[in-house]
This record gives C-alpha cells, structure tokens and sequence, in this order.
C-alpha cells in the first residue's frame, strides 16, 4: 500500500508517496489528490528537500525504490550520478548507458523519473545546452540549476 504525504515548499504543494518504508513518488501538485498521511521517511523527505531548497543540502540519504522498465533504470542510474551543480546532456546520458543512437528513449526515461530532484533530472539539458523539457516546467528547472549554482532566485 502506497501512502500519500503533502508539503508547502517554495516551489508549490509536494507529494510524496511511500510504499514499503520506502520513497517511490515525489512530484509537484497544484492541489492535494490523496488522502494526507505523513509518515516519519515522508517527513524526513520533505526536511532534506527544504535543506536543498535553501542551498543547505547538496545530496540526499534517504531510502528509495523506483519502478520502471530496465532501460528506464539504466537512465535513472546514470542522472543519479550527476554531481550537484553540474550537468548533462541526454546524449551524454545515453552514451554512458551504451545506447548512444537511444537519443529520444533517453529523454522519455528522464521526462518519467518518478523522483524528480532526488533524481536530478534537471541536470540533464540539451546538447547546445538549452534548457529543455521538464516535467515541472522549465521555469522551475532554470531555479533548480541556478540555486545549484549558489545564484539567489
């Protein structure tokens, strides 16, 4: 059973959803979707993001699975590997995996990762270096990669 927990950050209301004492959801909602049931892991996600929000925080420990195809892990893997401040391009990605021709699987893997910022995938860019897609806009992916950069929003 997946329990469902929501929090007010700077950037909007945060869902998290926790299965097995484990994180597997993290997203941003314009309203609540679910019933509220914080719990200590959901709790302790949200303190770690608020941390990372306030430029406190560069990475995470907290415990988490994800679900997706084999290939969609293979990207995941690779985004998670990204150090704080820097980024990627999605051909990098898919080079790094051994796909280098898998250009628009890789960027469907990204635009899926159900644990955005826990998984960086707004560290992944375009290969001129364009700010492209992102599944909470690209406003937001332009603050997440500037409060990263230690630049005040």
């Amino acid at each position: 059973m997946t329990t469902y927990a929501f929090y007010q950050t700077p950037f909007g209301l945060l869902k998290t959803g926790i299965a097995n004492e484990t994180l597997i959801h993290i997203s941003l909602v314009s309203q609540q979707d679910e019933k509220n049931q914080p719990t200590c892991l959901s709790d302790e996600a949200y303190a770690q993001l608020q941390a990372y929000f306030a430029g406190k925080r560069t990475d995470f420990s907290l415990p988490y699975e994800l679900t997706g195809t084999p290939f969609q892990k293979q990207v995941w893997a690779q985004i998670a590997r990204i150090p704080y401040g820097q980024t990627v391009t999605y051909k990098d990605i898919a080079q790094a995996i051994g796909k280098p021709r898998a250009l628009q699987a890789t960027g469907q893997a990204v635009g899926a990762n159900p644990l955005a910022i826990l998984i960086p995938c707004h560290r992944v860019i375009g290969s001129n270096g364009s700010l492209t897609g992102y599944a909470w806009g690209l406003e937001m992916k332009q603050a997440l990669l500037k409060l990263e950069q230690g630049c005040a929003e």
